[in-house]
């Protein structure tokens, strides 16, 4: 009975005990507010740090990627280039084949006339060469 007396003696000073319970209270929500916004803000300055460290790294990559690119563009003006050369040197081969495949069908052409010339020779000289044995048998039978 007397803490009820005397808490009722005293009523400037329970209020004042609520007053800083209250205000410690307050304290402790702002403090903890506070460390919760600077773990928010050390973690989104590394994130930061991190994606400024992806950025340059891309940024590389795109540059390297870019060169790798004109590289290949040039190499692909190369060798169409060079399928253009080969192409026309190509035609070139092929119409000289055609002029030798024509030459050689002349050629054979002729060779074929001169056998044929050959073998017509051949069978006129067989006639000739019995025709003179016919005439001296003939002269020989006359002569005896």
């Amino acid at each position: 009975m007397a803490a009820i007396s005397a808490a009722l003696e005293s009523p400037g000073r329970d209020e004042q005990n609520r007053l800083v319970v209250g205000f410690t209270l307050f304290l402790g929500f702002l403090i903890d507010r506070i460390h919760h916004y600077l773990q928010k803000l050390v973690n989104l300055r590394s994130n930061a740090r991190t994606s400024n460290e992806e950025l340059e790294n891309l940024k590389k990559e795109t540059v390297q990627l870019n060169e790798k690119d004109e590289k290949a563009s040039k190499e692909i003006k190369q060798l169409k280039e060079e399928l253009s050369r080969v192409a026309e040197s190509l035609k070139k081969i092929k119409l000289e084949s055609e002029e030798k495949e024509k030459k050689v069908e002349t050629a054979e052409a002729h060779v074929a006339s001169l056998q044929k010339q050959a073998a017509d020779l051949l069978l006129e000289y067989d006639r000739l060469l019995e025709e003179n044995q016919n005439l001296q048998a003939q002269t020989l039978g006359h002569k005896s």
